[in-house]
Formats: structure tokens, C-alpha cells, sequence
């Protein structure tokens, strides 16, 4: 009995090393000079909900899926980050109207660096734009790579519509605007209309940081945040007399935690403050 059981352990034996041995053929040695064979791995079971070249942002949690979500077209945080477009070329020559524009940008304070002409192809394109990272002490997050207009009418609306109203509610300064979206080649979401952002034009308000300390997001605040409600109110309403398009929370989903303002170009002065 005992020596049947020992031939059944060598028969075992045996035939595991012949496997072994004819899975290593010649066919399936690794050549130490030469090149390697390239390994091909199984699909992922789980979807990818964006291409991998999709930015993630650490700020912005999904809590549904217990993790960071990939930015799509539509989030405005999606160009939150610092682009790397070049700075202008020292003999650039400026329109009329752009030397003035930025001459407007000076007087207001406004801390900027002209950038090279941007063309992305079709209606994505800013010929002399320029980064903005601050509006007198009001820093700007990140800078915010904009046309000089738009600059301009966001400047003024900061230095006299939302630092002041702060000042009045707050009884404090405000240190930061964190902006969520400045240029962007894209179309305006669920359309094939291409968006002002594309152009420039358009800026999106994500949360507006206070010197006290406070940081006031534009997402629809409680019930009870009356002083909250009260200046997001004010420099909303505000910024219709800058602004041809002011759009936010209560607007639709799209809009529910950050202002639009852009300077589209409207047909008999119509301006679109919603």
C-alpha cells in the first residue's frame, strides 16, 4: 500500500514537470539581448467614464462614487487649471482699441500678462489675450487667460460692485475670487453653438474667498445664510450693468454652483440676467 502511494507521488510528479517543460519551448524563452515579448492585458470590467488624458481636479469630490470624478466639456472646472500658453512676443502690435483696453486695464490695477494669440481651429480662438492674476489686492485662481474686454468688464464689476458689497456685509475685503472657467474650446452644453468661453469672452465665479477668512461659495447657500444670500444677490444683480449674460444657481442644474458672466455680443443691447 505504501509503495503504491509513493509510485502515485512520482507519477504525479512526473507529469507536472513535463507541463512544465513543454510550456517552455524555444517559442517561449526570453532573449536576454534581444527584445522582449510585449505583455497584452485584459480589459478593465469597469467602464472609464473619460478619456485617461482628462484632468483630475482634488477639489472636486464625487461622493457617489467615494472618489475624485474625471472632468467632462460641460464642468466649468474644467480649464481651473493654469494653461501654458506662451507669452506675447515683445513686437507684437496692438489695435487701436486693444492699446487702450489695456491701457483701462492699468489704470484699474489689474495684474496681467499678455499672452500669444490662441487658435484652436473654428471659433476657439482669442487673437491678443491676455492672463489675468489679479484686480488690485483681489487675487485670482487660478489666473484666468481671457480677451482683454472681458478682462476689463471684470475688473470693473470687482472694483465696483463686489468689493464693496463685501466690505458693507462683511466688513472685510475680499482676498480671492476662485474661478472655475476662463478660455475653454468648447460648445455651449447640449448645442453645437460654440460657447463665449471659446472666445474669451466668458468667466465662471466658483467661490469668493473674504480677508476674515471667510470663503463664500456661489452654490446656493441655506436657508438661514441671509448675509450670504444677501451680496451673492447683490453682485449678481450687479453685474447686468457689466455683464450681457449673468447666469447661476436657480438658472439650471448646469449653473448651480458657480455665476456665469460673459459679454456676448446681443442684438439691440439685449442682455440675458437669469
Amino acid at each position: 500500500m505504501i509503495l503504491k502511494r509513493m509510485e502515485l507521488r512520482k507519477l504525479t510528479a512526473l507529469l507536472a514537470l513535463s507541463s512544465v517543460l513543454s510550456a517552455c519551448s524555444t517559442d517561449g524563452v526570453l532573449d536576454m539581448d534581444g527584445p522582449r515579448p510585449t505583455a497584452t492585458l485584459a480589459p478593465m470590467s469597469a467602464p472609464v467614464s473619460a478619456p485617461m488624458s482628462a484632468p483630475l481636479d482634488p477639489a472636486v469630490d464625487d461622493e457617489e462614487s467615494g472618489g475624485f470624478q474625471r472632468l467632462v466639456p460641460s464642468d466649468p472646472y474644467l480649464v481651473g487649471y493654469p494653461r501654458m500658453d506662451p507669452p506675447a512676443s515683445p513686437m507684437i502690435q496692438l489695435s487701436a482699441e486693444e492699446a487702450d483696453c489695456r491701457r483701462q486695464l492699468e489704470k484699474l490695477d489689474v495684474a496681467y500678462t499678455p499672452l500669444a494669440p490662441i487658435d484652436e481651429g473654428g471659433a476657439c480662438r482669442i487673437d491678443q489675450p491676455v492672463k489675468v492674476s489679479a484686480i488690485g489686492s483681489v487675487e485670482m485662481r487660478p489666473a484666468a487667460t481671457l480677451s482683454c474686454q472681458m478682462a476689463l468688464a471684470f475688473a470693473e464689476w470687482t472694483k465696483k460692485e463686489l468689493v464693496p458689497s463685501a466690505r458693507w456685509r462683511y466688513f472685510s475685503g475680499v482676498r480671492t475670487i476662485h474661478q472655475g472657467s476662463s478660455y475653454s474650446c468648447r460648445k455651449i452644453a447640449r448645442t453645437s453653438v460654440a460657447s463665449e468661453h471659446s472666445k474669451g469672452n466668458a468667466l465662471d465665479v466658483m467661490a469668493i474667498e473674504l480677508n476674515n477668512g471667510d470663503k463664500i461659495d456661489v452654490k446656493k447657500p441655506g436657508f438661514f445664510s441671509f448675509r450670504q444670500k444677501g451680496l451673492l444677490n447683490n453682485v449678481r444683480a450687479d453685474g447686468c450693468s457689466y455683464f450681457t449674460t449673468v447666469l447661476g444657481p436657480g438658472y439650471n442644474y448646469d449653473h448651480r454652483n458657480h455665476f456665469h458672466f460673459d459679454i456676448k455680443d446681443r442684438r439691440n443691447g439685449y442682455r440675458a440676467c437669469r
